[in-house]
Formats: structure tokens, sequence, C-alpha cells
């Protein structure tokens, strides 16, 4: 089992380092508020909320299968982010009630612009790390690319 260990102000596992702007959507008496311990100490200061207006590095998403729209949340968590932010998704583990398919995450990740990078596994929460999808690449032009009407 992963843990957010950490060291030197570094989480081996989060990706997160001190001085980093984490914005915590989703929080309810269920989280794992070891893990939100964890966090902040790393960060050296409290997770934001979701009043707070600026871009943040990261979302912490704690997400339940009874919630709003997964898709709705990914996007509103990715309009948030800085050009190099991220997303932690936590939903519920099998045994738990609430419990969210990995294949759900993954098609909401999706139709929100994220992929999967990588996971940690806690107690009784699933952590999915996701990152904005790259925007493709510009598409080249054939030599034989119909070129515009002129007028």
């Amino acid at each position: 089992m992963s843990t957010a260990g950490h060291a030197g102000g570094r989480s081996t596992d989060l990706c997160l380092t001190a001085e980093m702007m984490v914005q915590e959507l989703g929080w309810d008496d269920d989280v794992d508020e070891d893990l939100r311990r964890r966090i902040e100490d790393i960060l050296g200061g409290a997770l934001v909320d979701d009043n707070f207006g600026e871009r943040v590095d990261a979302v912490l998403l704690w997400w339940r299968s009874g919630d709003s729209d997964l898709t709705d949340e990914l996007i509103t968590a990715r309009t948030a982010l800085s050009g190099t932010g991220f997303v932690w998704l936590m939903t519920p583990k099998p045994a738990r009630a609430e419990h969210v398919d990995p294949a759900e995450v993954t098609e909401a990740a999706d139709l929100a612009g994220l992929h999967v990078t990588s996971r940690i596994d806690r107690r009784d929460w699933l952590g999915t790390r996701l990152t904005p999808s790259s925007p493709p690449a510009p598409r080249a032009r054939s030599s034989s690319a119909r070129q515009p009407a002129r007028w």
C-alpha cells in the first residue's frame, strides 16, 4: 500500500512540494484526515477551499458516487489549475459505500480533458492523479491541400 510519505518538504507519492498552493474540493467528515494533515505539513500551510479565486498548483478532490456529476467536478478542478497543475481525485475504495468504478473515473477524466498518470492506495480511499491532456499537435498541411478561395 502506498502512503503519502514525505521527506525534506516533498511528498514522495503525491508530487507536492513546500509552498505549493493546493485547493481542496468535496471535503466532508468522511475524508482521510491523516492524508490532509500530511499534505498540509508538506505544504507548510493550509489547503485552500473552493472560494479561493486564484489559480492553484494542485486540486485535492474528494468525490463519491452519490455526489454531483464527476465530469463537471473535474472540469471545475481543471479550470482552477495553473499551467503545470494537476488533480488528485480521491474516491472511496470498493469495500466502502459510494465507491466509484475506475472506468467511470477514466471516462470522466477523458471528457474533462485530463488523463490518469498515477494512483495511490490509502486505507479507505483510492487516489488518482490526473493531469491536463496535451493539446493536439498542429496538423501539418499537405502540399496538395486546397488553398482558400480568393474573393
